[in-house]
Formats: structure tokens, sequence, C-alpha cells
């Protein structure tokens, strides 16, 4: 155990020490984001992409607001969520671009569309989570972390896709952008995060698995079940001229596989609350602490309440430390749980101690800055 702490390092001294990679990073997928819509809609006025952007924009703001509002108990940390947004809008989009072309030029647009583009696009999508298994499992904490990171990747997409059909909708007379905007942006502005959750979900389970197996057969089934509805819904616009194919695939499968997704994301925040409660009163017990504190945790409500309270009488800064130390006792909560469905020995892990610690610090900064006046 004495090896394993002196090995380890805090996360963040890690996070510094390789920050230059993350950015590098960031900066390439956003590049190849903006390589994606020049390459796609570089010929038309710029006025009309300024439209298109503006339209695509709308249905990603209320996507994204979906999957941050569900990510609520533990915020995945800002930079990894940014990295899935820029992946899905710019290394996915491009790749899937390049690989839909070169099927369209050799197969033909069928092909492109109902073949190449399902299983291309989720492959790329779904590479940016695989990479979150394998490289930072304990940023995972189960199935809602796996559909936040994969509602953002697929977020991004979409809003880099929508750019692209709107564009050109825009810009041809023959067809009625708006039509293409309501198509896409009111009726199925979640049917790329829709197709993309089952590998999060694959994703999410796999983090909790100590097997190497799972971690590359789960994974791999989602993806197969995100390519498989995604070849579907792109099928159903292509099977007849009237559109009826594509409504009832709509209202008969995306619909109810919406609401089907919808609940399981609301069941597992559910139960992330109560895991979270059972762990505070453990804490309570272990002294790690103060009873009175229990109540003020337990609920996003009450956390809500505190941090509003503490903002009142003592200002911003205070706030902003209860939250740290909010986030410090969930993060401890969920690594404890993590452990246990592990059947792991806590006290070897040397990130139990780390973040013990960390509690500690952030609840004395927070008691020193709402012990004192403004």
């Amino acid at each position: 155990m004495n090896e394993l702490l002196v090995q380890h390092q805090p996360w963040s001294r890690q996070q510094r020490r390789r920050v230059f990679w993350p950015v590098l990073g960031l900066v390439a997928a956003a590049i190849c984001a903006v390589a994606v819509v020049g390459l796609a809609v570089g010929d038309l006025e710029p006025a009309t992409v300024a439209t298109a952007t503006l339209f695509a924009l709308l249905p990603v703001v209320v996507v994204v607001g979906a999957f941050l509002w569900l990510d609520r108990w533990e915020p995945e940390p800002g930079r990894t969520m940014l990295a899935a947004f820029l992946w899905g809008g710019g290394v996915a989009t491009l790749g899937a671009l390049v690989v839909n072309s070169v099927v369209a030029v050799t197969y033909g647009e069928y092909t492109s569309s109902v073949v190449s583009a399902p299983f291309a696009e989720e492959a790329l999508k779904g590479a940016f989570l695989v990479g979150l298994l394998w490289t930072q499992r304990h940023e995972l904490d189960g199935l809602v972390d796996g559909i936040v990171y994969a509602g953002l990747v697929a977020a991004g997409f979409a809003f880099v896709e929508n750019i692209l059909y709107l564009g050109r909708a825009f810009d041809t007379a023959s067809i009625d952008g708006y039509t293409v905007f309501v198509v896409r942006g009111v009726f199925s502005p979640f049917a790329h995060p829709l197709f993309t959750v089952f590998i999060g979900i694959a994703v999410g389970i796999a983090a909790q698995r100590r097997s190497v197996g799972a971690r590359i057969v789960l994974p791999f089934l989602g993806y197969l079940l995100a390519a498989g509805l995604h070849a579907l819904w792109n099928a159903s616009a292509l099977w007849d001229d009237d559109g009826s194919g594509f409504i009832a695939v709509y209202v008969v499968v995306m619909v109810p596989l919406f609401a089907g997704m919808l609940s399981i994301a609301l069941w597992q925040r559910r139960r992330e609350q109560r895991v979270i409660a059972a762990r505070l009163g453990e804490f309570v017990q272990a002294g790690w602490i103060p009873w009175y504190e229990l109540e003020l945790l337990s609920t996003m409500r009450s956390r809500r309440r505190w941090i509003t309270a503490m903002k009142t009488q003592y200002g911003r800064d205070a706030a902003r430390a209860v939250r740290t130390y909010q986030g410090s006792v969930t993060e401890l909560a969920f690594l404890v749980t993590r452990l246990r469905h592990a059947r792991a020995d806590e006290q070897d892990d040397p990130r139990l101690a780390e973040l013990l610690a960390a509690v500690t610090r952030t609840r004395a900064h927070a008691v020193a800055l709402t012990s004192t006046g403004r």
C-alpha cells in the first residue's frame, strides 16, 4: 500500500503534466470541424452559411443542455466534455465525410446512406467513448456518464452535419431550408444522440467490470445496436417518395426508443441520488462529514438551496467553495461505490486517501469563507 501511495500523484498534478496533449487534441478537433464546413459549404455565400449555422445552433443548445442537466450530480470535467463535443463535430464528421464520399462514388448514394454512413459514423463517434474507457476509466462512474459523453459526441456531430444539410437546403431553390430545419431540428434533434447512446450505455456498464473481455465485447454490441438503428433510420427516408416509411419508423421505433432511453437516464439519475444518500450516512458514521450536513447533501434541491444561501450571505466565492466541497463529497461517494462493486480493497486504492484529503480541504475552505463576513 505504501508503495502505491508513493507512486501515485494527485490528479491535479497529473493533469498539469499532461495538459499539452489534451489542448493539442482540442485544437486538432476544432480544425477538423472547420475543415468539414469549409469543404462541404465553402462555395456558398457567407450569409447562407451563417443562416445555416444559426439554425443548426438552436437544436444543439437544447440537446447539450439536456445532457448537462442529466450530469448535475457529478459534472464531468469541462475539458473532457468539450473534447467529446469537438470530437463529434470535427474528427468524426471529417472521417465520415471522407468515407461516405468514397463509398458514394464507388457503390452509389444508397449504399453510402444505408451502409457506409451508419457504420462509419457510429464507429467514429464511438471511438471517443472507447478511448475514455481504456484511458480514463476512472471518469466513468456508470450509465449516466456513458450517456452524457455519448450525447455530447453525437450533439457535436449533428451540429456540424446540420450546418451542411441546412446550408445546401437554403442555397437550393428546389429544397425548402425551413422544412429541413423542422425535420432535423424540431422533430428529430435527438436522432444522432439516440443512436450513439447505445454505445455510451455499453461503455458505462463496461467501466464497472473488471473483465477485459467485457470492455471489448460490450462496446462492440452497443456499436452494432447503434449502427443498426442508424441504418434503419436512413433507409426509411429512401423507401418511398411520400415519406410514409420514414413517418412509420419515426412513430413506431424512434419515439418509443427515445421514451425508453429517457426513462433509463432518469432512473439512473435517481439511482445515483440513492447511492449518494447511502454513502453519506456511512461517511457520517466514519466521521468524514458532520451529521448536520447529511440533509444538505442528500438531494439536488437541498444542495442548490445551500449554495444560494451561501451566495446571499457571504458572496460568490463562498458559494463556489461550497459547490466544490459538494463535488468532492459526490466524487468520493462514487469512488467508494465503484470499488465495492468491483470488490476491490478500498484501503489499497490511493484515490481514496486523495479524495478524503480533498473533502477535508474543500470543506475547510468553505467553512473559512462562510464563518466570516463578506
